[in-house]
């Protein structure tokens, strides 16, 4: 590996001039779990972060006129237009006779956000409707804090043909981790990236015991509190796939130098090995706050972002090889990742289907990753040298969607009849 380009994301880069005073932040998914907990930690620094603008879905709109209020933001945006009213009523029972921010609605309004002044952008949107606004605040010039690892998979070219050396800052747990463990070493002295994974709350199963997976046992993680789709992801590991893919553009190491092995405690986020044989690993309890906190705050580390290990206290940590045929999301996301153009959309769109039709009760949890190999297997391979559109991934993801809840149709309708035989 060279020293040069520089990767998306490097420690050893600064991006933009040094702000006096608070640094104004704009957060997009502001009532998910990775926005209220930005939310929480910017309350907790006045001195040091002030948040100018949120964005939401549109489904909480109490709390999201909440948090525009305790706040106090200039605009606050929702996906759903629909939702204005009851967002307006909102807004005004909490703001009385004071004037309301300025409100935006549709499918372009976080977009409009992400552009709009400040220091950070922190993409806490969950999917690839986070594309737009990722696109967005890199043209725009703003720091982004990526939370929303979909908008890279799937845009990969495009992210990378707009982002300054420097510029994005990763929030994931695992790449957060890697980012700061990379901090200690050249890139040229980098052998491989080490992605932990909690193994979900399956590990140790084999894959005949996954065929009953209900939908009650996919939604209790062990160990992170997350909506229902990333915890179904975290229990195939499709997530961990996705991050392997995610790790290779943010650091521009090849795939077959990125790892993953399972680590139940969740207390390595991730590790570097370099090519003296040294590991570094960064560890925390698992908290998001920390991983939001570098995001936002990076070069610069928040005083108590997240709690701390109790050293004087035993604990065991284990480290495990990751069972591919029980769990074959990983290798297949790899493949993905190397076949680039539209796969990576295609695999991403397909795998959000294929979870609402099993959280539906219309696909099996093993039907899950099986039928998203069968629509990549459909797509084929990219035509080599092919540029990359914002079109293209739309159209793919289109096709995509469409032909996963064909594929869970029919194999529903199969299991049925052979269940009445």
């Amino acid at each position: 590996m060279t020293d040069s380009p520089a990767p998306l994301a490097d420690p050893h880069l600064r991006y933009g001039a040094v702000t006096e005073g608070p640094r104004d932040i704009v957060v997009l998914g502001s009532t998910g779990s990775i926005g209220t907990q930005a939310i929480d930690l910017v309350l907790r620094n006045p001195g040091r972060f002030r948040i100018t603008a949120l964005s939401a879905a549109g489904s909480q709109v109490g709390l999201l006129a909440g948090q525009a209020r305790q706040l106090r933001v200039r605009a606050v945006a929702v996906a759903r237009e629909e939702v204005v009213p009851a967002l307006r009523e909102a807004l005004k029972e909490r703001y009385g006779s004071d004037p309301l921010p300025e409100i935006l609605a549709g499918p372009d309004a976080a977009t409009h956000l992400a552009a709009s002044d400040c220091h950070t952008v922190l993409n806490g949107i969950t999917g690839s409707i986070g594309l737009a606004p990722t696109l967005a605040a890199l043209e725009a010039g703003r720091t982004l804090a990526l939370a929303n690892k979909e908008s890279l998979i799937v845009g990969g070219p495009l992210v990378k043909a707009l982002a300054k050396p420097g510029q994005i800052i990763p929030v994931d747990s695992e790449h957060a981790a890697l980012f700061q463990a990379l901090a200690g070493g050249k890139r040229s002295d980098v052998r491989k990236l080490v992605v932990t994974a909690s193994g979900g709350p399956f590990r140790g199963r084999t894959r005949a015991e996954l065929a009953g997976v209900t939908r009650e046992d996919a939604l209790a993680h062990p160990t992170w509190a997350m909506g229902p789709v990333i915890t179904v992801n975290s229990a195939t590991l499709v997530n961990k796939g996705l991050e392997v893919i995610e790790a290779h553009l943010l650091y521009d190491i090849p795939f077959d130098r990125i790892e993953v092995v399972v680590h139940p405690q969740s207390y390595v986020h991730s590790m570097v090995e370099f090519i003296d044989g040294s590991t570094l690993a960064q560890a925390t309890p698992p908290d998001m706050r920390g991983p939001i906190a570098l995001g936002i705050g990076w070069p610069e580390r928040v005083p108590d972002a997240a709690p701390a290990f109790d050293w004087s206290r035993a604990s065991t940590w284990e480290f495990f090889p990751l069972d591919t045929e029980a769990f074959p999301s990983v290798g297949l996301a790899r493949h993905v990742g190397e076949l680039a153009g539209t796969a990576p959309a295609v695999f991403n769109a397909a795998n959000e289907e294929c979870v609402d039709a099993f959280l539906a009760g219309r696909l099996p949890f093993t039907g899950i990753v099986d039928t998203v190999a069968d629509v990549v297997a459909e797509h084929g391979t990219p035509a080599p040298g092919t540029s990359l559109t914002v079109a293209d991934v739309l159209e793919a993801e289109t096709w995509a969607r469409t032909r996963a809840r064909e594929l869970a149709a029919g194999k529903a309708t199969k299991a049925t009849a052979e269940a009445r035989a």
